[in-house]
């Protein structure tokens, strides 16, 4: 099955509540997105945002200029359908964000909650890090979230890999600067408990 396949199937069969990432709202998010970006011209994509609110937490704090992208068109589709006419102020993308055709230097701030975690290959991750290089402006901010040293190994029958802030700005590589980081709880819809690192990097140069 395909990266594709596989997420579709997630998506077609598990209700957004009940997926082990969900969260009604991102708040640790939308917080350091706003520190980043107090300018709400600022240019902000979600990488992976699928079915999730934080582009509706965004439009209703007042940003202007929002992408989406995910490698599901059904997650986006329920998204758009949740936001009615205001889905028509977003930018949409469908890809693979490891092969995803973005723009330069496009991006004031680049989101991603739960997406490199699942890139256990060195290939792939090196290749997200080009692009987040190549489609982030100058001085522009990554806001990630993955899982935290202690996290899940595994999640959605996937093999994940845990991060600490040493880790994982050793992926991102010297242009990325270290500017804020904290880890957060994340309680499943089942009741679990996930730790996530949440770090926020400033591209330099």
């Amino acid at each position: 099955m395909t990266t594709k396949a596989y997420w579709e199937a997630v998506y077609r069969d598990k209700a957004q509540e009940v997926v082990s990432w969900y969260r009604p709202h991102l708040e640790k998010s939308v917080q350091l997105i706003e520190v980043a970006a107090p300018d709400h011209g600022a240019a902000i994509i979600d990488v992976g945002g699928g079915e999730s609110t934080l582009v509706d937490d965004l439009l209703l704090r007042g940003y202007r200029d929002i992408s989406v992208l995910d490698i599901s068109p059904l997650a986006l589709q329920v998204a758009r359908q949740r936001l009615g006419n205001a889905a028509n102020t977003v930018k949409w993308l469908v890809g693979d964000i490891t092969q995803a055709n973005l723009p330069r230097q496009r991006y004031d701030v680049w989101h991603d909650r739960a997406v490199f975690h699942f890139l256990v290959d060195r290939q792939q991750r090196a290749a997200y890090v080009q692009q987040v290089l190549h489609s982030l402006a100058p001085n522009g901010h990554l806001v990630m979230a993955t899982f935290g040293p202690e996290g899940p190994q595994q999640c959605s029958g996937l093999e994940t890999v845990r991060y600490d802030t040493k880790r994982l700005s050793e992926q991102l590589g010297p242009r990325f600067e270290l500017v804020d980081h904290s880890l957060e709880y994340h309680r499943t819809p089942g009741g679990s408990i996930q730790q996530f690192l949440y770090a926020c990097f400033r591209k330099t140069g």
